[in-house]
């Protein structure tokens, strides 16, 4: 592919940028830049990605080492967002490591889909990415519905209660909230949206329904994996005995 074809490609994506810019900018939204920079980082990384992997896709040790790269670069980017710490560091790490190991496991196991270094680097880089956006929600979800519940966790702290149970219920809440975008795409799949591995498997040529059984697969592992993560991430940041310091 050369410059000329890429040319509608690169005005569309301008132009789509900047109305987004442009909409945040008009309501007066902070961090009104963060998508544009978002997506011009994108372009770049994708960019990058897809020359690296036209060499390596075929060979399961370097396309071990690209998930292993995506794993941590997923965990790191999650820890910044529900506060840097080692500690937060490695509890993240530690949650959607069993939660993208015990999936991808059981989707290999079952042969629910074949074991091949194509597939594991697809479904895995799905699998990191939605982990990684769950374990954000979910501990940004607990900090903020301590933070904004304090009085009541401090009477069930007063009343003899532990930590953790004194904020068992805005975990339990909290996990809900982080799977909510998860179990909308899942439920409206097919009816409102189109996911992306369906669409670029039938581009791919594989037939419809071929497509369909690999995207189902793909939606009960992000599901999972997302359970797992939730619940390993708030059940270790939910209990508490001072304040949480508010998020950005």
């Amino acid at each position: 592919m050369n410059l000329p074809d890429l040319l509608p490609t690169l005005a569309g994506v301008l132009i789509l940028s900047a109305i987004g810019t442009a909409v945040l900018a008009w309501y007066g939204v902070p961090h009104r830049w963060a998508p544009l920079l978002a997506i011009l980082r994108g372009v770049v990384q994708l960019a990058a990605i897809s020359v690296i992997l036209a060499g390596v896709i075929t060979s399961g040790f370097w396309v071990g080492v690209a998930l292993f790269v995506m794993f941590t670069i997923a965990a790191l980017t999650s820890t910044r967002r529900i506060g840097w710490s080692w500690r937060h560091a490695s509890l993240i790490a530690s949650a959607m490591a069993l939660g993208v190991s015990v999936t991808l496991g059981v989707v290999f196991a079952t042969g629910a889909i074949e074991l091949s270094a194509r597939y594991a680097l697809a479904i895995g880089g799905i699998v990191i990415g939605n982990a990684m956006t769950i374990a954000t929600l979910s501990g940004r979800n607990i900090s903020e519905a301590v933070t904004d519940h304090w009085e009541d966790v401090e009477g069930w702290l007063a009343l003899g209660a532990t930590p953790r149970q004194s904020t068992l219920e805005l975990g339990r809440r909290a996990i809900y909230n982080a799977l909510v975008p998860s179990i909308d795409q899942t439920k409206t799949t097919g009816l409102v949206t189109l996911p992306g591995a369906f669409v670029g498997a039938i581009f791919g040529g594989v037939s419809p329904i071929e497509a369909g059984r690999f995207q189902i697969v793909v939606l009960a592992s992000i599901m999972a994996a997302g359970a797992i993560t939730a619940v390993v991430v708030t059940w270790w940041l939910a209990p508490v005995k001072f304040k949480p310091v508010k998020l950005d």
